[in-house]
C-alpha cells in the first residue's frame, strides 16, 4: 500500500494463530512526502487512520476483492492495542468498523 496523497496511519495485525506474533500489531505513516510503501502479508488485519484531508491510498493486491471473504477485527480492541495517534477529534468510523470484532472473536488464520 502506499499514499499518493495526504498521509495515513497504517497498521497491520498478526492474525495467524500459529505465529509467535499472533496478535501483535506494526503502524507506520504513509505519506505523499515520505514516499514510503507498507506490505501486509496474507493472514493479517490491515487497517489506517487518515491524516490529511483529500488523502488517496492505493492498495496493490494479490487476489481480486472477494467482500464474502471479508472480516473485521475491532480497530479499538484493547486486545491488540494499536495505538492511534491523536487526531484532535474522534475518528469518524465506517458503519463495518464499527461492528468489527475482538482479536478473541474474529476468524484467524493457521
Amino acid at each position: 500500500v502506499r499514499v499518493t496523497r495526504g498521509a495515513v496511519f497504517d497498521v497491520a495485525v498478526d492474525l495467524r494463530w500459529s505465529s509467535p506474533h499472533f496478535g501483535k500489531w506494526v503502524g507506520v505513516e504513509l505519506s505523499a512526502q515520505n514516499h514510503r510503501m507498507f506490505w501486509v502479508p496474507e493472514g493479517f488485519a490491515h487497517g489506517f487512520l487518515t491524516l490529511e484531508d483529500d488523502t488517496d491510498f492505493l492498495y496493490k493486491c494479490t487476489a481480486p476483492y472477494a467482500p464474502q471473504s471479508e472480516h473485521t477485527l475491532a480497530w479499538d480492541d484493547p486486545a491488540v492495542g494499536i495505538e492511534w495517534p491523536a487526531i484532535g477529534m474522534a475518528p469518524i468510523i465506517s458503519d463495518k468498523d464499527a461492528r468489527g470484532l475482538s482479536l478473541a472473536n474474529v476468524l484467524v488464520f493457521p
